[in-house]
């Protein structure tokens, strides 16, 4: 059996956490593999919102087991304030939800060093979620950081101390006050929470479930264009939001990679600063984001909009080797007369079909082509899809060579349409 991969092709906010949760029926496991808590994974059902932060999106069903992989990383007071929410809502997080020794924990320090770092850059700020991601991370490559399993460590307080010391030293030299005796107080006391959970060798216990013929998905956080390593670097997170991130964030050969499901927003959106080709500064990026409710899930940060851009979203497809897309939020477009696609760029007196290395706004000019709005609700019966809509989502399939097996048009988990049910 092989590792099925759910990711999103975007800057991020795609609405991953709604098709996991769609899909979570047909799966054994459902493992998050890379990311920490500035993701913010949106589900709703019963009239319901509930966002997760590092807890997989498969965890409000009966039925599976959930994995917070080793490439994720962990802060012990966030994940306590997801349990204690979930446990309140009657799921039986002991049962279902189980952790990686080797995923990494976010200390108090490296949210005070985000932050410095941050202030640091003044109008060169990448726009960070201040969770204190990135130093995480980079304590990861340092070979300095804590991770799960150290917590039964008989030494490791010393450990801990060992390292906040050297986050002081950093954090003097910026000149950064904090108050680190309130925020070690919460996170050590959260720290039970975390004890409440089995962890695990995740890698044996996901190889030997394939072994046993179990149906895994491993679930990304964030967006394929804010990857380390082939985002719009420097406006980027800090781990591998690819499928290669799923093989190194479960321990997963990548010959036991099945279907990769990439997740797409009919138009696009970004939080933060960095490129953004077909972003819309006017009414009509207003409009998006009032209709859509683009603000962030885990930042309330209004969020950038703008129109579909199509070599952004082929790049992104080759990189993953996605077999199938899912789009979401097509009822968002149902107002607009003309809906525009971006095709290519003007780049430098050229045009050209991808992004370039490096590039200023400014000298970037997106090629579209224009279609006809649907103007209309979209039921949930893709027999009676608009045929401007049906029009919109064959262009696309097209265009990338990827066929469509989901159209997403409400945030409920019945707000679905199956467009190819073979495929899920």
């Amino acid at each position: 059996m092989t590792t099925d991969v759910l990711l999103g092709l975007q800057w991020g906010d795609e609405g991953k956490g709604k098709i996991v949760d769609v899909l979570t029926p047909d799966y054994d496991i459902i493992a998050r593999f890379q990311g920490g808590p500035n993701a913010g994974h949106t589900l709703e059902f019963n009239g319901i919102k509930h966002v997760l932060h590092t807890i997989p999106s498969g965890i409000f069903h009966d039925t599976n087991i959930n994995v917070v992989g080793n490439g994720v990383v962990i802060d012990p007071i966030v994940f306590k304030k997801e349990m204690d929410a979930l446990k309140k809502l009657g799921v039986d997080i002991r049962k279902k939800l189980l952790i990686s020794r080797r995923a990494h924990l976010i200390l108090p320090t490296h949210k005070f060093l985000d932050a410095a770092s941050e202030a640091s850059k003044g109008k060169d700020k990448i726009g960070s979620t201040l969770k204190g991601i990135g130093p995480t991370y980079m304590d990861k490559t340092g070979r300095n950081g804590l991770r799960v399993g150290d917590i039964l460590l008989d030494n490791f307080r010393e450990k801990y101390d060992f390292l906040v010391a050297k986050h002081e030293q950093i954090l003097a030299f910026h000149k950064f006050e904090y108050d680190l005796k309130t925020a070690e107080k919460e996170w050590f006391d959260s720290l039970a929470s975390l004890k409440e959970l089995e962890f695990i060798d995740s890698e044996y216990y996901l190889n030997t479930a394939m072994n046993a013929d179990k149906k895994i998905l491993a679930e990304g956080a964030q967006g394929s264009m804010l990857d380390i390593d082939f985002g719009t670097y420097p406006f980027v997170t800090s781990s591998n939001t690819v499928t290669a991130g799923a093989c190194t964030g479960l321990g997963i050969a990548p010959g036991k990679i099945g279907r990769v499901i990439g997740i797409f927003k009919a138009y696009c959106t970004r939080v933060g600063s960095g490129p953004f080709p077909s972003e819309l500064n006017d009414e009509t990026g207003e409009k998006m984001r009032q209709i859509g409710k683009e603000f962030g899930s885990t930042t309330g940060r209004p969020r950038r909009c703008g129109w579909l851009d199509l070599p952004a979203l082929k790049y992104a497809i080759m990189i993953n080797g996605v077999t199938e897309m899912m789009m979401m939020k097509a009822d968002v477009l149902n107002e607009f007369d003309e809906i525009k696609i971006c095709t290519a760029y003007s780049y430098k007196g050229k045009k050209i079909d991808h992004l370039p290395y490096t590039f200023n706004q400014e000298d970037l000019t997106p090629h579209y082509v224009s279609m006809k709005g649907w103007n209309s609700e979209i039921k949930t019966d893709k027999n009676a899809l608009p045929t401007a809509l049906i029009a919109y989502i064959e262009f696309i399939e097209k265009e990338c060579g990827v066929p469509i097996s989901i159209v997403s048009v409400g945030p409920d988990r019945t707000q679905t349409i199956m467009m190819d049910k073979e495929k899920v």
